[in-house]
C-alpha cells in the first residue's frame, strides 16, 4: 500500500519500482478488482462479468502486454512484463471517481458532466504516471518517452474509430447512463479521434526509427562483446 501511494502521488523511487514482487501485484490486482466493480455497479447494461469487475482485471493483463511489447524496442532499463503488469494495477486506485454516484444528487446532464470531468482527471493523470514510469524505472529519454507514452494512446483510439466503439467506450468508462444534451461531450471524444488519426502515422514513424536506431545499437555492442571475448 504504500508503494502503490508514493507511486500514484509521483514520489516512487526506481529502487520501489525495480524490486516490486508479488505482493505487490496481488495488492494492484485487489484494487483493480474493487475499482472495477465500482465503475459498473449501477449500471444495468453490463453483464455480471463486469458488475463483478473481472472485466477490469482480464484487461490489465492484456494492456500490460501491450505497453510491454510496444516499449520493449526502445529498451527501457529493467523492463520486464511483471513489473509493467504491477504498475498499471498499482494506478487504478484513481478510478473509484467512477463509482461516485453523481447521478443521485444532480440531473442527468449535471451527473453526466460530472462523470465526463472524472474520466478526464484519472485519464490525465494515469498518463502522467505512465511518463513518470517510463522516466523513473526505465530512464528512457524525453522523447523516447513522448512516443512510447503517446503511440499506444493512438492506437488505441484509432482502432476504436475503425470499429466505431468510441462512444460506447466513452459512456462505459465515463459512467454515461443515457444520451442528453451532455451528447455535446463527444465533440472532445471527436476531436481526440481525429487528433490521433492525424498524428498516428508520424509517430509510428519515429516509432521504427527510434526502435531501428535501438535495435542497430544492440547489434554493434553483442558484435563487440562478442569479438572481445
Amino acid at each position: 500500500m504504500r508503494t502503490a501511494l508514493r507511486l500514484i502521488f509521483f514520489r516512487a523511487s526506481q529502487s520501489e519500482l525495480v524490486s516490486v514482487g508479488w505482493k505487490h501485484l496481488m495488492f494492484g490486482l485487489a484494487s483493480t478488482w474493487l475499482v472495477g466493480m465500482g465503475r459498473y455497479w449501477d449500471n444495468p447494461r453490463v453483464g455480471l462479468a463486469q458488475r463483478m469487475g473481472l472485466g477490469s482485471v482480464v484487461y490489465v493483463f492484456a494492456l500490460a502486454l501491450f505497453l510491454w511489447l510496444i516499449a520493449w524496442p526502445l529498451r527501457p532499463r529493467h523492463w520486464s512484463y511483471l513489473r509493467v503488469l504491477t504498475f498499471i494495477t498499482l494506478v487504478s486506485p484513481p478510478a473509484i471517481l467512477y463509482a461516485l454516484p453523481v447521478e443521485y444528487f444532480y440531473s442527468v446532464d449535471t451527473a453526466n458532466s460530472l462523470n465526463v470531468f472524472f474520466l478526464t482527471v484519472v485519464a490525465t493523470w494515469r498518463v502522467a504516471l505512465l511518463v513518470f514510469f517510463f522516466r523513473r524505472l526505465g530512464e528512457l529519454g524525453w522523447f523516447s518517452i513522448v512516443i512510447a507514452t503517446l503511440l499506444p494512446l493512438t492506437v488505441i483510439v484509432v482502432t476504436l474509430t475503425g470499429l466505431n466503439l468510441e462512444r460506447v467506450v466513452f459512456d462505459f468508462m465515463g459512467g454515461i447512463r443515457e444520451h442528453t444534451a451532455a451528447d455535446a461531450s463527444y465533440g472532445v471524444l471527436f476531436v481526440l479521434s481525429l487528433f490521433s488519426v492525424l498524428i498516428f502515422i508520424p509517430l509510428l514513424i519515429c516509432y521504427l526509427v527510434v526502435a531501428t536506431s535501438h535495435l542497430v545499437g544492440f547489434l554493434k555492442e553483442r558484435k563487440q562483446a562478442s569479438n572481445g571475448s
